[in-house]
């Protein structure tokens, strides 16, 4: 069985990193090389770079940035957003990044993620599933960094993508982003149930408890966070770090759903 990842997931605003609670009130935590030579020195499994404005702003990826921080980075690295076309990836790709993360295109132009997996492998191709709790019960993806509804149910939506491609989703909850409550087991079941593809969490991790449950329970292939490997204490300071390999040894000893 391959070891359960844990995934740092870096949100980039402009220049900088940013914190978010639900999506929303972005909080900067710091400069991305130096955040990645902090995750550098702590050996960390994989690391997730989401420009968070790029598709709300109807601009392409900042290439520049991109080749910065996949120099400076020693582990696995995926970027996200305003990836609009085979040229982007191509692009994104030649830096040295390993995987794209496609979130706004995957819902408006799905057919980009075929033709990238054809061209690149499904190793490459991660599809990011934005997720918030229906007022009646159920979910819906949503778009827009959650501003906006799709009408699709995360489920169908899963199986969909995957069917054009993708070689892994990232289910991400956005009712308990930065709320560090636990992940929403119900929600991350339901897709590993009808998937036969990696699914990493994203949504609410507060402890390395929280990552063995979601994989225990609801079949989780990885896990990602991101209040929990920027912020310490009541007063969420600033801080980069990231569990030791003792902190994590009970993951890797847990049984996946």
């Amino acid at each position: 069985m391959l070891r359960i990842r844990v995934i740092p997931c870096l949100l980039l605003k402009g220049q900088g990193l940013v914190k978010t609670v639900k999506y929303k009130d972005p909080k900067y935590v710091g400069d991305p090389i130096n955040a990645i030579k902090i995750f550098n020195d702590k050996e960390v499994d994989e690391l997730m770079l989401l420009d968070i404005t790029a598709s709300v702003e109807g601009r392409g990826p900042s290439f520049e940035i991109i080749k910065d921080v996949a120099s400076e980075c020693f582990m696995p690295l995926a970027y996200g957003g305003g990836i609009r076309n085979l040229d982007d990836i191509r692009r994104i790709l030649a830096t040295g990044v390993e995987k794209v993360v496609l979130n706004t295109a995957a819902i408006g132009n799905p057919e980009l993620i075929q033709r990238a997996a054809q061209e690149f492998g499904s190793q490459a191709i991660v599809v990011s599933i934005d997720v918030k709790k229906r007022l009646f019960g159920g979910y819906e993806v949503m778009s827009a960094r959650g501003s906006r509804k799709t009408g699709f149910d995360p489920v169908s939506f899963a199986k969909r993508v995957v069917e054009l491609g993708a070689g892994e989703l990232l289910v991400s909850a956005i009712d308990r982003d930065g709320m560090q409550q636990g992940y929403d087991l119900e929600l991350v079941e339901q897709v590993t149930s009808a998937v036969n593809v990696p699914v990493i969490s994203s949504g609410g991790a507060a402890s390395v408890d929280d990552f063995i449950q979601v994989c225990a329970k609801s079949g989780a292939a990885a896990v990602a966070a991101g209040s929990m490997f920027v912020f310490t204490g009541p007063h969420r300071a600033v801080l980069i770090t990231y569990p030791t390999k003792d902190q994590l040894r009970p993951l890797w000893h847990a049984e996946r759903k």
